[in-house]
């Protein structure tokens, strides 16, 4: 199978835990994303004219391309932040049974 521009990761940031559990499950269940990894991490940004530093949860989501502007609403919709992080990162290669499983698990039902 070609996997160029067929699967990717996006990444995303939640201000905790439950948050970030909450969009887990629903990206899940809406078959948006086939896993949902969740890891705390520390960031650091310029938000209104001023140096922040927060404890944020980080989300790496995978999918597949097709299914990336309907994740993308998903989170603009849904995400307690004005303006998320929503970075879409090109998966070129991995072990075809698992990208396999991303796309059955991503398929519209």
């Amino acid at each position: 199978m070609n996997q160029n521009n067929t699967f990717c990761m996006v990444l995303t940031t939640c201000p905790n835990q439950q948050e970030a559990d909450a969009h887990a499950r629903a990206i899940i269940e809406k078959h948006l994303g086939a896993c949902v990894q969740s890891s705390p991490v520390h960031s650091h940004y310029m938000w209104e004219g001023k140096v922040q530093s927060d404890p944020e949860i980080l989300l790496r989501i995978k999918t597949t391309c097709e299914r990336y502007k309907a994740l993308e609403q998903y989170l603009k919709a849904e995400h307690s932040y004005d303006v998320p992080q929503i970075i879409k990162i090109p998966i070129e290669n991995g072990l075809t049974e698992y990208l396999d499983w991303i796309k059955e698990e991503t398929a519209v039902k």
